[in-house]
């Protein structure tokens, strides 16, 4: 009985490969990842008109005034919330110079006076100090990343057949 070694090469899968690598090296990110940006920016604005919760799932502690916490008139935190992207990086958050203070909370203090003085609901109200708590609402939920994951999955296969 004769045993031999039979080494059979199909070029057809080499084809294959070298197209698929061709085309991931000339891959262009920057559109997907400008998009992606995009919808993080409107999943932030959503949190927002919503009234959260926030990225982690946590509900945001009432405000006094019992009014839609973050949301009034969306000129100021909810008509900031940008996205920005140029070439394989991108970003977004909030351009309003306030709004670490809603995202990370902080505690005001009067500066010149014994007291602040200001109105909740109509009323005047004159305390020593105010305690803002934190209301993250840049960031990235469980489910805002679902979405995104699937985005980039259908947008690839787009590309990529």
């Amino acid at each position: 009985m004769d045993a031999g070694i039979r080494i059979e090469i199909d070029m057809s899968d080499i084809t294959k490969v070298n197209a698929l690598v061709t085309r991931l090296t000339d891959f262009d990110a920057s559109q997907l990842i400008s998009e992606m940006v995009q919808i993080g920016a409107t999943q932030t604005k959503a949190r927002v008109s919503a009234g959260g919760p926030g990225p982690d799932g946590e509900a945001w502690p009432p405000n006094l005034e019992g009014t839609p916490i973050l949301y009034r008139s969306g000129d100021n935190l909810y008509g900031q919330i940008k996205s920005t992207a140029s070439g394989l990086t991108g970003e977004w958050g909030c351009a309003w110079p306030l709004s670490h203070v809603h995202q990370y909370g902080a505690t005001i203090v009067p500066k010149n006076a014994d007291y602040l003085a200001f109105s909740i609901g109509g009323k005047r109200v004159h305390a020593k100090k105010v305690t803002i708590p934190p209301r993250p609402f840049v960031g990235v939920s469980t489910e805002n990343a679902q979405e995104l994951h699937q985005f980039a999955t259908d947008f690839l296969k787009k590309v990529f057949g």
